[in-house]
C-alpha cells in the first residue's frame, strides 16, 4: 500500500504467507522490521524485500473469536 508508514504498534499481514496470521510490528530500523505474527512468532522482515500489507484489526473481524465470547 503506498504511503503506508510502518510503526510500532501497527498491524500487518505477510502477502506471501497467510499461514503467519495477523502481525503486529515491534519495531523499526531502517529496512528491519521486527514483527510477532499470530501463528509464527516473531520475525525478523526485511522491508526492502517484502512491502507489508497493513489493516486496522478493528474494521475486521476477528476470525478466532466467536459471538459467544
Amino acid at each position: 500500500m503506498t504511503g503506508f508508514e510502518i510503526v510500532p504498534g501497527g498491524w500487518v499481514r505477510h502477502p506471501a504467507r497467510p499461514d503467519w496470521g495477523r502481525g503486529q510490528v515491534q519495531s523499526v530500523a531502517g529496512a528491519r522490521i521486527t514483527v510477532n505474527f499470530e501463528h509464527a512468532g516473531k520475525l525478523l522482515i526485511d522491508g526492502s524485500r517484502i512491502q507489508l500489507e497493513p489493516f486496522d484489526p478493528d474494521a475486521e473481524p476477528d476470525r478466532n473469536r466467536t459471538e459467544s465470547g
